[in-house]
This record gives structure tokens, C-alpha cells and sequence, in this order.
């Protein structure tokens, strides 16, 4: 018996345990997405992410055919885990509080460095990979938009707000928020953190202007 091998490395022979090839598989995803961040689609290899994994090529190859099918499931799996977790609860009668508290942490998800290059890599690339180039924007969105309506129903129904399509106020919400920020990140503009603050808290008050019951 092997004992005291470290998480990820390698057997040298015999079946690997589930344990170890769930391991293998992260090592290789996180290598394939460093690899990709780095290089671009066109200058990685299935041998550069094979060594940035620290693991044969053929071990990679066991898993993908080849780098199209490595960048169309590593790069959405990355944007997928990216997604922060729920942001800490806020009084439910504070509504101003709780949307400011969620743009934030739409705010810090999207204008993330590695978040905006994965992006970027994603519509670059967009052209080669038409099965997720339409969502290459939108991960992170529904866990996020989800927030948004939880928040927005219970408002509705202490007829503090007056809206008729929650889900689509709570997208109008997410991209006046989010959007403008990260297009300009895209570009290399990051807004400083007052000025992120007083666009999120302007944001919040023109929908709760729009939203409120009168």
C-alpha cells in the first residue's frame, strides 16, 4: 500500500481512486484556464496545459479530444465558480440597503481581473464556439437575478413596490448596475472606489424611484 501520497499526484500504476481523479480533473481545469488566461485560444496547447498541470499529455488527452473541447468546458465552468457567494442578509424592512448590499457584490464579481479576461476570451472567441458564446455574458447573472426577485417579491407583496414583471425588473436592475462598469473594465477603465460607489448608490435610488408604490 502507497501511503502518505499527496492529493493530485499521480499513480504510477493501478485504477486512481475517485478521491484522486476528482483531484486530476481540477488541476487540470485550473491549468487549462491559467494557460488560457495567459497565452490566448490560438498560442495554447494541449502540451502547454499538460505541463502547466504538472501531468503527461496523454493524461490530458484521456480526458479531451482536444483544446475546443478543453476551452468549452473549462471556460464556463470557470465563469460558473467565479460566482460569489450570497451576500451577508440585511434587515428585510431595509430595501434601499439590501439592493445597494447585492450591487455590490454584482459590482466586485464583474469588475474581478480575472473575471473581465475571462470574458474577454469568451466573446473574443466567440465566433469558434457558438454553443456558449451567447451565454458567455451572462454567467453569474442568474444566481444573481435570483437575489434580485427574492428581494423584489417580498417588497411587492408589503405594497412597497409596484411592479408587474419582477423577473424583468430585476434584470433591468442587474444591468444598470453592473454593465457600464464592466464594459469600461473591458477597456482597461476602472472607475476609483468613491466613484464606484456613488454610480451603484445612484443606480438603487433611480430604480427605487421608478419601482416604488405611489
Amino acid at each position: 500500500m502507497v501511503r502518505n501520497r499527496p492529493v493530485g499526484v499521480e499513480r504510477r500504476g493501478g485504477r486512481p481512486t475517485h478521491a484522486e481523479a476528482a483531484a486530476l480533473h481540477q488541476r487540470l481545469r485550473d491549468a487549462a484556464v491559467r494557460t488560457f488566461l495567459e497565452n490566448g485560444y490560438d498560442a495554447t496547447t494541449m502540451v502547454a496545459i499538460a505541463e502547466a498541470a504538472g501531468t503527461a499529455k496523454a493524461t490530458l488527452y484521456a480526458r479531451y479530444p482536444d483544446k475546443r473541447a478543453v476551452f468549452l468546458d473549462v471556460i464556463p465552468w470557470a465563469l460558473s465558480r467565479a460566482v460569489p457567494p450570497d451576500p451577508a442578509p440585511t434587515d428585510d424592512d431595509d430595501l434601499r440597503g439590501t439592493l445597494i448590499a447585492i450591487g455590490r457584490g454584482a459590482l466586485d464579481h464583474a469588475l474581478d481581473p480575472d473575471i473581465v479576461q475571462l470574458h474577454k476570451i469568451a466573446r473574443t472567441e466567440a465566433h469558434r464556439f457558438p454553443e456558449f458564446a451567447l451565454a458567455a455574458d451572462s454567467f453569474g447573472w442568474s444566481r444573481r437575478q435570483q437575489q434580485v426577485m427574492e428581494v423584489l417579491r417580498h417588497h411587492v407583496e408589503a405594497g412597497v413596490l409596484d411592479l408587474d414583471d419582477i423577473e424583468l425588473a430585476a434584470e433591468h436592475f442587474i444591468a444598470v448596475v453592473e454593465i457600464l462598469p464592466a464594459r469600461l473594465a473591458d477597456f482597461g477603465v476602472y472607475r476609483s472606489p468613491v466613484e464606484r460607489q456613488r454610480h451603484l448608490v445612484h443606480a438603487v435610488d433611480l430604480f427605487l424611484r421608478g419601482a416604488q408604490t405611489r
